[in-house]
């Protein structure tokens, strides 16, 4: 018990670490080098996969070290071909990722979760109503990507062609790790994925949003925006009345200069709250500062939320008006919300 205890998870390891390692037992340098590949380019999930190492190394490795690859819980398959996935971590925690297929515009999207949880308590989301238990190593997050990209193969004969940090938690509540599995996914000696192709969404919280422009990061930024003011917004999103709208729009504009990557705001519509032109027009509002363009999303229902999907005249007519002051929209219907797939729906209920 003493020994299991001591191992490291491997991949918690540098590759100066695996040098290290490989020195120790008297092994070649370039030894370490196709550990990591097998690591992070082939995502090995286990040291007998790494075949071009001899069975003793492999040994002397298993003995030293944990593999701590998360495995599929449960499985749960959409009529529009969504895909939700509860993944079973080394400790028993469980997480939601959802694969979201759109053949018939070539994009197969992953959205994967960065947190056991969520400390925000957003008042209409599902994830909001878990606390937060902990973060996710980034190796945790990269297994998501992994093996959701292996489920599009197997069924859609497509690899992945975008990922959104849009699952369970906060991703600039967890920064380090999130951006160090972006590095691992993004990298030449990893995944190799273009950082374009990703996209993390936050709450809004200013000063990590200026710390990305500073880190000047590659991949594009959605702000889960829901309100254009400041009272709606405290209503539904508590993390607001310490990152009030004026604090966003000025650390998002910081970021566009910095870095001119692509914005765009979630703005999911709720009936009788923030679905009016009066709503539409504030929204325009903070538009108009850099190039931005807004995702209207459907409402998914949550179980213990009185909220209500807006009714569709309305988001047409809240969509037209954006348009009409020239701003960039894209109204999204929801997919997967019949196996509570969909965005705000996840909570790792029995499937």
């Amino acid at each position: 018990m003493t020994d299991t205890i001591a191992k490291l998870d491997i991949r918690k390891c540098s590759l100066s670490d695996l040098e290290g390692v490989m020195e120790t037992l008297g092994e070649k340098k370039f030894r370490a080098r196709q550990v990591w590949e097998w690591l992070w380019k082939k995502g090995a999930r286990s040291f007998d996969e790494m075949s071009n190492l001899s069975k003793a190394l492999r040994e002397q490795l298993d003995a030293q070290f944990l593999f701590q690859a998360i495995v599929e819980d449960k499985v749960q398959r959409s009529s529009d071909g969504t895909i939700k996935t509860r993944f079973r971590l080394h400790d028993g925690y469980l997480i939601e990722s959802v694969l979201i297929p759109v053949p018939e515009e070539n994009r197969f999207t992953v959205c994967v979760s960065c947190q056991v949880g969520c400390s925000l308590t957003c008042s209409f989301c599902a994830t909001g109503q878990m606390k937060r238990v902990r973060n996710l190593d980034p190796a945790e997050i990269y297994d998501q990507v992994v093996l959701v990209n292996q489920q599009s193969l197997d069924n859609f004969g497509h690899p992945l062609t975008n990922i959104v940090y849009m699952g369970m938690g906060e991703p600039l509540l967890t920064y380090a790790n999130v951006l160090e599995s972006i590095d691992r996914i993004t990298s030449p000696d990893g995944l190799g994925m273009s950082p374009r192709r990703i996209t993390v969404s936050t709450a809004g919280i200013a000063k990590m949003i200026r710390k990305l422009a500073d880190d000047e990061v590659r991949f594009n930024l959605a702000l889960s925006l829901h309100a254009a003011e400041d009272g709606k917004r405290n209503q539904i999103m508590p993390i607001n009345e310490q990152n009030n709208l004026a604090s966003l729009v000025d650390s998002i504009d910081y970021f566009y200069q910095k870095t001119k990557n692509r914005i765009s705001y979630e703005y999911i519509a709720f009936r009788n709250f923030n679905d009016t032109l009066r709503d539409a027009g504030k929204l325009a509002l903070l538009c108009k500062r850099y190039p931005v363009r807004v995702n209207i999303i459907e409402y998914n229902p949550v179980e213990g939320t009185d909220f209500e999907k807006a009714e569709e005249d309305r988001i047409d007519s809240f969509a037209a008006h954006l348009r009409k002051e020239g701003v960039m929209v894209t109204v999204r219907r929801s997919r997967g919300k019949d196996i509570d797939a969909a965005c705000g729906q996840l909570a790792n209920k029995d499937l």
